[in-house]
């Protein structure tokens, strides 16, 4: 969470109202997450993945009867091996 409060804090640094949209893309990407959990590809065993518009990042998250649980907002340029590691 302290990442993704960052990330925004860093994005209204670079344009007024664009910490805004990146918080409107990434909720978008976990609305669809819950929505149709099932269209997104696997990354790993039962880990899936909705990758952002516009901002290099992706909602990793996994399926549970019924809800998704995110398991991180995770910038592009990282090393995913870290994420899958500790989920």
């Amino acid at each position: 969470m302290q990442r993704l409060i960052e990330a925004s804090v860093w994005y209204e640094s670079k344009r007024l109202d664009l910490a805004l949209e990146f918080m409107a893309e990434i909720d978008r990407c976990v609305s669809l997450a819950a929505e149709h959990p099932l269209q997104f590809a696997v990354v790993r065993e039962d880990i899936r993945r909705v990758v952002a518009n516009r901002f290099p990042y992706s909602v990793y998250f996994r399926t549970e009867q019924h809800r998704i649980v995110v398991l991180a907002v995770f910038h592009g340029s990282r090393d995913p091996s870290i994420l899958l590691a500790r989920a």
